[in-house]
């Protein structure tokens, strides 16, 4: 676990990606057949959370459980056989993160600033099937990228309304927020 410098060094010393490392160092030291990892990534450094991805995929390989409590959808999607979205202490969903991904998304993702749109136009291109605005950003679903890219492009001839463009599939996080909605709720 990246630990061996620090072994003569007190645990309450630790930074808390340390301790979280520690954390799973002695979940593991026993080598058990089934594994509960609550949050393992949280308060890691991209390095670190990558190396404990590595960790999860040995264990996988080796044949071991490892049941996995994470709000980082793109650590579910790239580390879980099968997933299940709990949204108030229910499950609403689960199944393999492709399967869910195809279930709740036939359109790809075409992300753009929002700044400067007028997003009743955008809503209205070709192919749009829904529009979410998000932090300065247009997220539109497209099921047909080819026209609804051409009507960007109509209606930014100069380019400057393509700022940020991006297409890309959509993601567990994109079903995880569509099923449980973008609001923050207690």
């Amino acid at each position: 676990m990246g630990l061996r410098e620090k072994a003569n060094t007190a645990s309450k010393s630790l930074s808390g990606g340390q301790r979280q490392r520690l954390s799973l160092a002695l979940a593991l030291v026993n080598d058990p057949e089934v594994v509960f990892l609550d949050e393992p990534t949280t308060g890691l450094d991209p390095q670190a959370r990558r190396a404990l991805w590595d960790v999860v995929r040995e264990l996988k390989r080796r044949g071991k459980a490892v049941l996995l409590t994470t709000h980082y959808m793109e650590e579910a999607e790239e580390l879980c056989d099968r997933v299940a979205v709990v949204d108030h202490g229910r499950i609403i969903a689960e199944g393999t993160p492709a399967a869910l991904i195809a279930e709740h998304f036939a359109e790809t993702a075409i992300e753009l600033a929002a700044e400067g749109q007028r997003l009743d136009r955008l809503q209205a291109l070709p192919g749009v099937a829904r529009l979410l605005t998000e932090d300065g950003h247009v997220t539109l679903y497209s099921n047909d990228v080819p026209r609804t890219i051409a009507g960007l492009i109509a209606l930014t001839p100069d380019g400057r309304g393509l700022r940020e463009l991006r297409i890309r599939q959509a993601t567990l996080e994109d079903v995880f927020l569509k099923l449980t909605g973008r609001r923050i709720r207690s």
